[in-house]
């Protein structure tokens, strides 16, 4: 698609809170929260000519790297939150996007994302074959208190679960999806935690791609403030996680 008319540098989308993206509770799943924040970067790329249909051009898809989400509050069902976003960075390959969700004016979730351009044929980073000019970099303004960083695995992590891929975890750039993972950990999460709220930020650090059929195993590891997993398949690490609780 061409840029569109209506382009901006920064993007601001409006979403409703229905009950298939909520707990029991009825508030927003963290799932779900990283997905409309995806869904919201997609639209911005969209507008901006920079889209995965623009990309497949040339057999480029935008992938997730590092994720940084701070969060002091989750809406809840039949919120309309507003979802703003904006690029810090964007040169060659890699890519930093901010995003922010609001609740009636009130920021309540920031998030830093590191994005790397890949060659879907070749499964490998290469640099944008696109234009992105046009585009108003932002380096100053960021959503979060800290920037996302490398999370340091535990060697002495212990095993909790087996996983296979299947087709369901496959997202269309056909690799497990990165809100995939996050399921996947959480899933071993005291539910407690969860309907509480009690986490305060997590970090996720996407290492390697997972296919069809792939078995990889989930670990674990808990300090006083913060619990951390991390996903291998054989002896490569694919995935880390860091839930930060709130003290």
């Amino acid at each position: 698609m061409p840029i569109s008319p209506n382009f901006t540098s920064v993007l601001s989308k409006d979403w409703e809170i229905n009950f298939t993206q909520c707990t029991p509770n009825g508030y927003l799943k963290y799932t779900d929260m990283c997905n409309l924040l995806q869904l919201t970067a997609a639209a911005h790329s969209e507008v901006g000519g920079i889209s995965f249909s623009d990309m497949q051009e040339f057999d480029q898809a935008w992938v997730l790297s590092r994720m940084r989400v701070e969060v002091t509050a989750l809406p809840k069902w039949q919120d309309v939150v507003t979802v703003k976003t904006w690029i810090n960075s964007l040169e060659n390959s890699r890519s930093v996007r901010a995003l922010e969700m609001y609740v009636n004016g009130k920021k309540i979730i920031g998030s830093e994302t590191f994005w790397a351009v890949f060659n879907t044929k070749a499964r490998r980073p290469e640099g944008l074959a696109l234009p992105y000019d046009h585009f108003e970099l932002y380096p100053e303004n960021r959503a979060t208190k800290e920037g996302f960083s490398k999370i340091n695995i535990n060697p002495e992590k212990e095993s909790v679960f087996e996983k296979t891929v299947y087709l369901s975890d496959l997202d269309i750039v056909n690799h497990a999806n990165n809100v995939k993972y996050l399921e996947w950990c959480l899933d071993h999460v005291d539910p407690k935690h969860i309907l509480n709220q009690e986490i305060e930020s997590f970090e996720m650090n996407f290492l390697k791609e997972l296919s069809l059929n792939d078995t990889v195993v989930i670990h674990e590891s808990e300090t006083e403030d913060n619990t951390t997993f991390s996903i291998t398949k054989g002896d490569k690490s694919c995935f880390a996680l860091q839930l930060n609780w709130k003290k």
